[in-house]
């Protein structure tokens, strides 16, 4: 090769090499931070790319997600949030209160999108849901906020019981005032209502166990990822000591559980996905209302209703959205 001409050959790359060096950090990263783990949360990851692909963002094409998994230990939330900060994210989306009061103490600049059940005012996440202010906006589903509703559907079926139990991942902080909600409600109706905690994941059988000792008339399975996770063992339970269980997602009777009430969770997290895009094109989330989702879901596996050998009550039945035959 003539002297020249690798001369030139230098100059155009180093032409085309800061280009590409700036495509690349021109390509913005959303840090997303799972409250639980890869299997059990699939169906919320696909729908939140989805709602990113709906504002025009493609991952891998204009847009990086740098995702980090809690796998149920809210311990770590400090360590993962720092180390998304880490990655300079220009968003960071959290499905947890924990996780929002994690990102919201590491950083006061980086944009902040949470997907709570929890009330998020109440949580401290934000100031007013009209006007969050500060780096922080999102989306609450209602789904820790239906004790009295979900009990009530619940004893519908069975309208005999005076024992219900139920269900909580110890681990998760919304164990303590989910069962303060609960309990509530089930002293306002005159049901005897033990909690059972889940500390671990060998606790599932002989937690089971010591209910169906205890005889308990049903189960409530309160809304956390680990349960999620441990849909199949959690519905394979309930069908062997033959327990009336209401669960908090519809994933739980299309996969053979009895009763779901509850939001579209996954729906939800495309939601929020929207509103990442938005910020990523230019909106504040101060400027961005926290929303509400105003659709809740009941759902009724009929094979199972009738396996337990209960009857569906005709107003029940007319307020199910989907009937699983």
């Amino acid at each position: 090769m003539k002297r020249r001409d690798f001369i030139a050959l230098l100059g155009g790359a180093a032409a085309v090499w800061p280009l590409a060096a700036h495509a690349q950090q021109a390509m913005p990263v959303v840090g997303y931070l799972g409250p639980g783990t890869p299997e059990g949360s699939v169906a919320s990851l696909a729908a939140f790319r989805k709602g990113l692909a709906e504002m025009g963002f493609v991952e891998g094409r204009n847009v990086t997600l740098d995702i980090r998994w809690m796998n149920n230990d809210f311990s770590r939330l400090p360590e993962l949030t720092a180390d998304l900060i880490r990655g300079r994210p220009a968003v960071l989306f959290t499905g947890t209160p924990p996780g929002a009061r994690a990102a919201m103490a590491a950083t006061k600049t980086i944009p902040i999108v949470f997907n709570v059940g929890e009330d998020p005012v109440k949580e401290g996440l934000v100031a007013s849901l009209n006007q969050p202010g500060g780096n922080v906006t999102g989306f609450s589903d209602f789904a820790n906020q239906l004790a009295d509703k979900r009990l009530g559907l619940l004893h519908d079926a069975m309208p005999k019981a005076t024992s219900i139990a139920f269900l909580v991942d110890a681990n998760k902080p919304n164990a303590a005032p989910d069962s303060k909600d609960m309990k509530a409600a089930a002293a306002a109706r005159g049901i005897e209502l033990p909690v059972f905690p889940i500390r671990d994941d060998s606790d599932f059988e002989p937690t089971f166990a010591v209910m169906a000792q205890e005889r308990v008339g049903g189960l409530i399975v309160n809304t956390a990822p680990r349960f999620l996770g441990r849909a199949a063992q959690i519905v394979a339970l309930s069908a062997r000591y033959a327990m009336p269980t209401l669960y908090d997602r519809k994933e739980f009777p299309r996969a053979g559980g009895l009763l779901s009430y509850g939001p579209d969770r996954v729906d939800s997290a495309r939601q929020a996905a929207v509103y990442v895009g938005r910020i990523l094109k230019g909106e504040k989330p101060a400027d961005l209302p926290v929303q509400q989702t105003t659709k809740l879901e009941f759902v009724i596996n009929l094979k199972i209703m009738k396996a337990l050998g209960l009857d569906i009550p005709p107003g029940v039945l007319a307020i199910v959205d989907e009937v699983i035959e």
